[in-house]
């Protein structure tokens, strides 16, 4: 059926209408689509310009140059060395799993080490780089190289490394480093962005722990352009980082290896300390144990056979370890009472073998006892007797005062990490910790070293340095930072009376050069080098009443852990105190025969500053002292490092 001519006419307005409606709203949009455009091109260019550079150019971290480590002489003692790794970034890698797997074709990952990296990748930022391999060869380097293409996000550096190039000498006083773990991590409140950058070493234990700040350094960085796989073209921008602080320790190499080999094969440690300053020139702890084996990743077994040494080799004995001094004590005990006034040197006491003190007998190592014993005598012979009737004139309070004088009983400011304060007993300590109250027999105990009271070989080492130079010298580790000498502390007069300091002096030399001194064995003949000392002997367990009346069994006849520990203090020249010397030796048995030889070696090492001359020693041991200096295992001497330092 034909439309009439006027339907025609009015479809023909309405689709001219519908027309002109979508045109006009095709127009619109056009318009605000080139609108758009024109302001996303023009207005917002440089905004999308910058997150289009950011896209494809990555800023990286670059870890600085850790600090240097020096003896006294310039020897090198922590330093760098370059190495290889391999890392990944999550974000250019796409799948890390599926890349790691390629990579395992190419060069050997160990699987673990493989597991904690896919770790570190999920805590970690995507852009920061991984370390997949470290210490890899310059083959597996190449390899990596070459397949670039296949291995997205991987990339090999070249880094450096810590290194301890006297190995065990310095391990418990420089100390290590390891990778940062959570625990280093939440301990901080602001943790400088290079920690978080996964196995950034930093120091764990000694000096390498107290001067990380300074040691570490400022970060770098650098700018580089990445393809769209991640693989970096090219290096855009490179600023170095600040190389950290070169650090100066007091201590002496040659004479710290003489100490360690001459405690080899025991249970030890050694405190050598300059008289006149308070610089430590060795601190020795025996067994020692490499520390490189830490930076690189110590295996569980060696970690075990450490922990499970019974000469603990990990803990520092010298800093760390408490010992009951025993007769080293004594000087203490001494000058307290003359000071305070109640003796004079030449007052006598009678020993006869032991006191009896509320219905319980304190006995003398000698078992027949002393017989009369003045100041001089008492240390020359180590009558215990004369200081157990001393201590009922003094009383703890002024002991332990005095035991502060001299050092002991205090955390000493050296960076070692864990110091030991030992213990210094009085009334009130032992209400707040025992609840108890203190008895007439904890001061006889204390008067020769015993029952409460603990100290450290290091911290016997000042007590001897302070009775030698007659001031308040302290300790002192670090002698220079970038070059900077470190103040010297305490070299002001002690608060005690010369003329009873010199009493004291004059009982120590007895102790050695004496005809009875318990050191005689042990003492010096080069001239103008005599040396002044103390033994102690410190027991470890009870000794009942039965024991005594059968006979006190022999240290020979113990198992060493029951043994007694063997301790010696002194200092020479005599008349000139230059070096102070503390020695222990856990469960050696007794003072004269265990501890002061080594006393006597390291510290005619440390005068001499070499191995000593057989003709310092008496003529008739000369024999078997030069057996026993040939038998030690002394590094060569070293040249001082020319390795590159800020200062």
């Amino acid at each position: 059926m034909r439309r009439s001519p006027a339907d025609s006419e009015k479809s023909a307005r309405l689709i001219t209408r519908r027309g002109l409606l979508l045109g006009t709203a095709q127009l619109a949009f056009a318009g605000v689509l080139v609108g758009r455009m024109r302001y996303m091109q023009l207005e917002q260019a440089d905004e999308y310009r910058m997150l289009a550079d950011q896209n494809r150019i990555n800023i990286r971290l670059l870890p600085p140059a850790r600090g240097l480590i020096f003896d006294r002489k310039g020897v090198l003692l922590a330093g760098n060395e370059q190495n290889y790794r391999i890392v990944m970034v999550r974000e250019d890698a796409g799948d890390p799993e599926a890349v790691l797997d390629r990579l395992g074709k190419l060069v050997w990952l160990d699987p673990a080490e493989t597991e904690k990296a896919l770790a570190e990748m999920t805590r970690r930022s995507p852009f920061v780089p991984v370390t997949i391999a470290d210490r890899v060869s310059w083959d597996d380097v190449a390899e990596v190289a070459v397949n670039a293409p296949a291995l997205p996000g991987v990339s090999p550096e070249m880094g450096l490394s810590r290194v301890y190039p006297l190995g065990a000498d310095f391990a418990h006083i420089v100390g290590y480093v390891g990778p940062v773990s959570d625990y280093d991590l939440d301990r901080l409140e602001d943790p400088d962005p290079l920690l978080q950058i996964p196995r950034f070493q930093i120091g764990k234990t000694g000096v390498e722990a107290d001067y990380e700040s300074a040691l570490r350094g400022s970060a770098g960085t650098s700018r580089v352009e990445v393809n769209a796989v991640g693989r970096v073209m090219r290096e855009l921008t490179r600023e170095e980082g600040e190389q950290g602080a070169s650090v100066q320790l007091t201590l002496n190499h040659s004479l710290q290896n003489f100490c360690e080999a001459r405690l080899a094969g025991e249970s030890a440690a050694v405190v050598i300390m300059d008289s006149r300053n308070g610089d430590i020139l060795a601190m020795a702890s025996a067994p020692s144990f490499d520390p490189n084996k830490f930076v690189r990743g110590i295996s569980s077994r060696d970690y075990s056979a450490l922990l499970e040494d019974p000469y603990r080799p990990l803990p520092n004995k010298a800093s760390q370890g408490i010992y009951p001094p025993g007769s080293t004590f004594k000087m203490v005990t001494a000058l307290a009472a003359l000071e305070d006034g109640l003796i004079q040197v030449e007052d006598t006491f009678t020993c006869r073998g032991f006191v009896e003190v509320s219905g319980r007998r304190f006995h003398c190592w000698s078992r027949g006892g002393h017989g009369k014993v003045d100041l001089v005598r008492s240390l020359r012979e180590s009558c215990d007797v004369y200081y157990y009737e001393l201590s009922q004139l003094v009383g703890i309070e002024k002991i332990a005062a005095m035991a502060r004088n001299l050092g002991l009983g205090i955390r000493h400011d050296v960076p070692l990490g864990s110091v030991a304060e030992g213990l210094i007993p009085t009334r009130a300590w032992k209400r707040e910790v025992r609840d108890a109250e203190w008895l007439i027999g904890d001061t006889l105990n204390a008067t020769i070293g015993q029952g409460y009271v603990l100290a450290s070989p290091l911290q016997l080492a000042v007590m001897t340095a302070r009775i030698a130079s007659g001031t308040q010298i302290s300790p002192r580790l670090v002698r220079a930072i970038d070059g900077v000498e470190q103040p010297v502390h305490g070299q002001v007069p002690l608060d005690i009376d010369p003329v009873h300091l010199e009493a004291v002096r004059l009982g120590m030399y007895e102790v050695v050069n004496g005809a009875r001194g318990t050191a005689g064995s042990s003492r010096v003949v080069a001239e103008g080098l005599r040396m002044a000392g103390k033994t102690g002997t410190s027991q470890v367990r009870n000794i009942t009443a039965a024991e005594r009346a059968r006979g006190v069994t022999s240290n020979d006849d113990l198992p060493w852990e029951r043994r007694d520990h063997a301790l010696f203090v002194g200092y020479a020249p005599h008349d000139v105190p230059e070096i102070s010397v503390s020695v222990v030796v856990e469960h050696g048995g007794g003072g004269s025969t265990a501890a002061a030889p080594i006393g006597r070696d390291v510290l005619l090492a440390a005068l001499y500053d070499d191995v000593p001359p057989l003709s310092a020693y008496p003529a008739s041991q000369r024999g078997t002292i030069r057996s026993r200096l040939e038998a030690l295992d002394l590094r060569a001497p070293q040249a001082p490092s020319e390795g590159r330092s800020r200062a």
